[in-house]
């Protein structure tokens, strides 16, 4: 009858995921179908990133990063703590060794001495160890998850770091190239308005423009200081100029482009966090309710002690006490009642971030994939631009050189071509962000 009765308190009862929320019993739905172990989330960092140059920087990262540091002795905390309250069950022992001595009326020194061993063990008939226990073990979970989310961030921002220096180290290279062309042409239109072919207004303008593009030079050296400087920060170390890729190829893996399974989501680590941390709250409202109940401790002392009886005795002689005491909280009700409300309140709030957890998720990852596929779709038409952009900067000098183009069709051919050399650069840099977006926000980073 005690057994049933504590059983329907719900103190002995496991956490288990909500059947009857919706969004939650989606994803524990989902989390019971087989998982792909080749989807992007469950690969290794070093088979996404293949660059052997940035697998040598977040390597250097993931050894140095203070935050990672503090985050795995987090969860070296939290596996003591666990290991603590395996320990509760077990009896706790004690050595307290005493002596004195007493003098009466002017008697001589009387001395008495006792070595008691204490040994007092707690039973755990209404699961307040249990639930500790079980608590902590989701506490070490939890910490787990967030170890994984720092080392995941790492990666991404090392990564993101590195191709934006690729990035910006391409653009920069495009438009000295652009640069050295239009200082050609400032000659051209020099030579051809000596001929007579144009006029002083055609090398003005291209001068113009050739300074225009000049000016763009600057502000991609500094950003590429700058990227070098956060690089340098994520490595931790002083400023130095990094090596990256020469290309801006960046192979990824095959996606699911109908979407993603919601179970996919419980390797992200912000969402395995919360859902540890809702667990927490679930045994901390457990042991809430253990507090209207009794506590049951069982205690032993022996040893060697020449204080027996109303005399001292010399010499002494050995010693042994059992007892057990049943503490039941009888004025403490209200304040255990309030206690229990509260760790109600916020197991709520741990399914309510919970919850959130797994809709934040889901929106990053349609969100990255959306992303993936227009920036794609994107580049490919700015390539074919590009091609035929560049025949009409050939065909404009020719005509040009012929008579039958005028110097203004040429400068807009030119431009035309360099605006879209770097729209192509952009969508392919906003590609590999989302790529390695879409890629923690999976989980990935083990």
């Amino acid at each position: 009858m005690l057994v049933a009765t504590m059983s329907s308190c719900h103190i002995y009862n496991k956490y288990e995921l909500p059947k009857d929320n919706a969004i939650i019993g989606e994803y524990h739905k989902s989390l019971e179908a087989p998982v792909d172990s080749a989807m992007l989330g469950n690969l290794a960092w070093n088979e996404v990133f293949t660059d052997t140059i940035l697998q040598r920087y977040i390597n250097q990262a993931l050894e140095v990063n203070k935050d990672y540091n503090n985050a795995k002795l987090n969860i070296d905390i939290a596996h003591a703590q666990l290991k603590g309250a395996k320990l509760n069950y077990l009896p706790s022992v004690s050595f307290g060794p005493n002596g004195a001595g007493a003098s009466y009326a002017g008697s001589s020194m009387s001395w008495s001495y006792t070595l008691p061993l204490a040994v007092s063990w707690e039973i755990d008939v209404f699961g307040k160890l249990l639930n500790n226990k079980r608590k902590a073990q989701a506490n070490l979970e939890q910490t787990e998850a967030y170890g994984q989310a720092v080392r995941s961030q790492i990666i991404g921002a090392v990564a993101n770091t590195y191709y934006t220096l690729v990035s910006l180290n391409e653009q920069l290279r495009i438009t000295r190239h652009t640069a050295k062309l239009w200082e050609e042409q400032v000659e051209s239109m020099v030579l051809m308005k000596e001929a007579g072919q144009v006029n002083e207004a055609a090398v003005v303008q291209s001068r113009a423009s050739y300074y225009s593009v000049l000016s763009a030079i600057p502000d991609l050296e500094k950003s590429i200081y700058q990227t070098n400087n956060t690089l340098s920060l994520l490595l931790n170390t002083h400023y130095q100029k990094w090596d990256v890729a020469q290309t801006t190829e960046f192979k990824t893996p095959e996606l699911l482009n109908d979407g993603i399974p919601v179970g996919y989501l419980s390797a992200r680590p912000d969402v395995k966090a919360a859902e540890k941390s809702f667990a927490s709250a679930f045994y901390a409202t457990n042991i809430a309710r253990t507090n209207f109940y009794p506590s049951l401790v069982i205690s032993a002392q022996g040893g060697f002690t020449n204080l027996l009886g109303s005399v001292i005795t010399n010499p002494g002689e050995w010693f042994v006490q059992l007892a057990g005491s049943l503490t039941a909280p009888i004025f403490s009700r209200g304040k255990n009642i309030a206690t229990l409300e509260a760790a109600k309140a916020q197991q709520q709030q741990a399914l309510n971030n919970f919850e959130y957890a797994v809709l934040n998720a889901s929106a990053e990852v349609t969100d990255a994939l959306v992303e993936i596929n227009s920036n794609e779709s994107k580049r490919q038409l700015l390539i074919r631009q590009i091609d035929q952009l560049q025949k009409s900067v050939y065909y404009t000098q020719e005509l040009l050189t012929l008579g039958q183009a005028n110097y203004l069709e040429v400068l807009t051919a030119q431009q035309n071509l360099l605006s879209a050399q770097l729209s192509s650069l952009n969508c392919w840099h906003a590609k590999v962000s989302a790529m390695i977006n879409l890629y923690q926000a999976l989980g990935g980073g083990r």
